[in-house]
């Protein structure tokens, strides 16, 4: 898998924009920085997930990570998480990270940051 892409997200209203569709496939997850938090969007089949980026067990980027199964594998060490739900599926991960609803508007994806979805 190649780096992700990555850019600065643009806050509009209640919604934060971090990426447009085409910026993310599933070969290709995005990551976006908003007010210095890193934010990964991945694409499995027809269906967005938005994550925290940084894994919770250690310094890894979950959008260079591997993704199978609506999971994604930390690269950092091999961890995995649920990308519906954040909760962690492999050690050594124990600590969910968090997740967002992404809304899809006018070919762009959107979360609004100041609610993640319950853990």
């Amino acid at each position: 898998m190649t780096m992700a892409q990555t850019k600065e997200a643009m806050t509009t209203g209640a919604l934060t924009q971090l990426c447009r569709l085409e910026d993310v496939d599933e070969d290709m997850p995005f990551r976006a920085e908003i007010d210095g938090f890193a934010y990964a969007v991945f694409k499995v089949g027809d269906m967005f997930y938005v994550t925290a980026d940084l894994c919770s067990h250690g310094p890894g980027s979950l959008s260079e990570g591997f993704v199978e199964d609506c999971q994604v594998e930390c690269p950092f060490h091999q961890g995995k998480f649920d990308l519906r739900t954040g909760m962690p599926t492999e050690p050594p991960c124990e600590i969910p990270i968090k997740t967002w609803t992404p809304i899809v508007r006018d070919g762009a994806i959107f979360i609004d940051v100041a609610s993640p979805n319950p853990v």
